[in-house]
């Protein structure tokens, strides 16, 4: 009988053998040749076992036990490593916390004070052993310190600024008033600063807990996609903001009402990024609820508190307000009244108050005409003033950047008119006779009319060829004037003085060198002769303008500053993206025609000398000289001088103009090579030539600050511009970016 070979069985049965104490031979199976073959070889002492069998081992019914003195030493060395924070620097407290209990010790910062190059906005008072004991433990005030993702890159000016607006915000400044205007010029990083501020403001405060719920940024609908981009840059998707820039009613509206409907520490989109104009049509939405900080970018958009855009903003339930403008003096002291009123309402007193206390004296006492005791009394009130509202105004200027741009060279150009321009200018001022109707103090549509027309005919007598052809008031007569066979279809440079010099500057430029161009005026019918020169001259273009959307217009300003984008020029409209554009692609920029407001030009020039440049920058103001653009011009320089007293403080800004003289404007000077650099009786020069050193006893420090060099060929250092003399270049001003820190000679 065979019987089983398994162990239990093997083992049940030699258990039973025992208790019948009777021994039976095991039952041997028969074996193959090659077994008995291995029993020999056993016998012999040789023994063969294969390496991939593991021996038997003998099955029970009890379940194996561990060692407890090896479990308890596993279990104590697991407990013996306290738990680490996976934080780095973490100064938190450690330690067993079951959850639901609250945490025993003082509060803490978000971000480490102590930490190197760390940004402290605010740092509690110092407390005594005793005062620690009788505090409550859930009052003490923390420090409040900018991200360091943030301020690592932070420059020191910035660093600030940020300082300032975060203390203006809180009401440290001004007790009760919670606004300010941040005025650096063009291309300090505000956009950045107030980043910084209104993260820093959702996220902590000294409080242990975030200042504001939510913030409104409102700037031109050309920037909104720009604001939306530099948030996604530097907080790197830590936040996300909502941006309206089109669409239909419904639908903003539905978008505003779930941003304002938004509550709690944790809100998904705490900015919301609106146009001016869209923010207009949907105010009554946002005026529902409460906001805790508005940014207004271009802020001088509120330079009128009767418009309809200031009057929805200023209705607005927020007390936090930053004004960002780099330009807050534009035309008038009321223009800046109105734009620290928006931000601190009564500091300044009302309208009227502001214009009788500080504006008329200050005006009065600018004039090149006033009196010793209205000068001494203008002096006073805009100390007065200065003192008032440096409190809620920081204002760095460009002088900054020459530490991290290259060096920008800005020239204004004088072209002399050719013979048809000149021609058609005196046809025009003998038949319209507008000089007529200023001299009585009138100011009518005619006269306005009249002030477009002659800005045209400056640019290029194409411009107001339809009107010779109608024969328009002033224009009678005018086209017998032009050459036998003239056609608008193609441009003919040689009819204009300044598209002559640009026609010059443009060529040198592409023959040369790789640098690109940017072209500037306020008429889009100008950009039009632009477009017909580049397609006569085969250079590739962009265009924009105020018929481009604002989703193809950040397209097309990309594409531009590439380094392997083919478009040699951009031309630009001021009105329609003057503010704001980064072309840093180009590092030549033509200003072609002079806008009566300096800040339109300001804005329009900084497009090219910003960060992120790596060429020297050259900077052409176009002017037809003796004409009605140098008396544009020169009415900018009385505004900016006024400007440069109440925003820069400064001192010495010479009176250079009387205000009769800036109504002087429907003649033309055919003699002059710069009617601007007769009126400003330039004491550097002698005999039209600039003198370096000055002329003894000449006083230097009373000359027209803003141009370091007034130069006729000899003195140029522009090649480009060189080679464009000859063509109809009659006099230039230029100015180099911080000289003395550059060491230019």
């Amino acid at each position: 009988q065979r019987r089983s070979l398994a162990p239990s069985q093997l083992a049940k049965r030699k258990a039973g053998d025992e208790d019948e104490e009777e021994e039976e031979e095991d039952w041997q199976p028969p074996t193959s040749r090659k077994r008995q073959k291995a029993a020999g070889e056993a016998e012999s002492g040789e023994c063969y076992r294969s390496p991939f069998r593991k021996p038997l081992a003998q099955l029970t019914n009890r379940p194996r036990c561990l060692d407890s003195s090896q479990h308890e030493a596993f279990i104590r060395s697991i407990l013996s490593k306290p738990f680490k924070v996976p934080i780095p620097n973490y100064k938190g407290p450690l330690g067993l916390r079951s959850l639901g209990v609250k945490r025993a010790g003082l509060r803490g910062p978000l971000h480490d004070p102590f930490e190197e190059g760390a940004l402290v906005l605010y740092e509690p008072p110092v407390l005594s052993a005793h005062d620690q004991l009788k505090i409550d433990k859930d009052k003490v005030p923390v420090h409040v310190v900018v991200d360091p993702v943030l301020s690592r890159v932070l420059r020191p000016h910035q660093r600030e600024g940020v300082k300032f607006l975060w203390d203006c915000v809180t009401s440290r400044r001004i007790p009760g008033s919670h606004g300010c205007i941040m005025a650096d010029e063009m291309g300090l990083g505000k956009t950045l600063q107030c980043i910084t501020l209104m993260w820093t403001l959702l996220r902590q405060s000294p409080d242990c807990k975030p200042e504001i719920e939510k913030a409104v940024v409102v700037s031109p609908s050309s920037l909104v996609r720009n604001w939306y981009n530099e948030v996604e840059k530097w907080l790197g998707g830590r936040i996300q903001p909502l941006a309206i820039d089109g669409g239909s009613k419904e639908k903003i509206d539905r978008k505003l009402v779930g941003f304002m409907s938004q509550r709690g520490l944790r809100v998904p989109s705490p900015i919301l990024i609106i146009s001016y104009e869209t923010f207009r049509l949907h105010a009554e939405v946002l005026q529902k609820g409460s906001v805790g900080l508005v940014i207004c970018d271009e802020g001088h958009r509120l330079k009128n508190s009767e418009n309809q855009t200031y009057q929805a903003l200023n209705s607005l339930n927020t007390p936090r307000r930053v004004l960002i403008s780099g330009t807050p003096i534009q035309n008038d002291l009321l223009e800046y009244f109105s734009l620290v009123h928006f931000v601190n309402s009564g500091i300044l007193g009302t309208a009227q108050e502001f214009k009788r206390h500080f504006e008329m004296p200050i005006l009065k006492g600018r004039d090149a005409d006033a009196s010793e005791a209205e000068r001494h009394k203008g002096e006073e009130r805009l100390k007065e003033l200065i003192s008032i509202v440096n409190r809620c105004l920081i204002r760095r200027t460009s002088d900054i950047l020459s530490k991290y741009l290259p060096v920008k060279i800005e020239q204004v150009v004088c072209c002399r008119l050719t013979p048809l321009q000149t021609e058609l200018y005196k046809n025009f001022l003998k038949q319209a006779k507008p000089v007529e109707e200023l001299k009585e103090g009138k100011i009518s549509v005619s006269s306005l009319s009249s002030i477009t027309s002659l800005k045209k005919l400056c640019n290029h007598p194409a411009l107001i060829y339809d009107k010779c052809v109608e024969e328009e008031e002033g224009f009678m007569g005018a086209l017998d004037l032009f050459p036998s066979g003239y056609s608008t279809k193609s441009v003919e440079p040689q009819l204009s003085g300044k598209m002559l010099v640009l026609d010059y500057i443009l060529a040198v430029t592409k023959s040369t060198s790789n640098d690109k161009v940017v072209l500037v005026s306020n008429y889009t019918q100008t950009l039009d002769l632009f477009e017909k020169l580049c397609r006569s001259r085969r250079y590739l273009y962009v265009r924009l303008d105020g018929t481009m959307s604002i989703k193809k217009r950040a397209k097309i300003v990309e594409r531009f500053n590439s380094p392997s984008s083919p478009e040699f020029i951009f031309m630009l409209s001021s009105k329609a993206g003057g503010c704001g554009l980064n072309l840093i692609g180009a590092n030549r920029l033509v200003m072609f025609d002079p806008d009566w407001n300096p800040a339109n030009d300001e804005q329009a020039m900084a497009r090219v000398w910003r960060d992120g440049q790596k060429k020297m920058c050259y900077i052409y103001r176009l002017l037809s000289t003796g004409t009605i653009e140098e008396k544009i011009f020169q009415r900018q320089t009385h505004k900016k001088a006024l400007s440069s007293c109440v925003v820069d403080e400064e001192q010495d800004v010479e009176r250079h103009f009387s205000l009769g003289e800036l109504k002087e404007l429907f003649t033309l000077n055919e003699t002059t090579t710069s009617d601007t650099h007769d009126k400003i009786k330039c004491r550097r020069c002698v005999n039209g030539h600039q003198v370096r050193p000055p002329p003894a006893g000449s006083d230097c420090t009373s000359d027209l600050s803003q141009w370091q060099h007034c130069a006729d060929k000899r003195g140029l250092q522009d090649s480009v511009l060189k080679a464009a003399w000859d063509a109809a270049v009659t006099f230039t001003f230029h100015h180099h970016s911080h000289e003395e820190q550059r060491g230019i000679p």
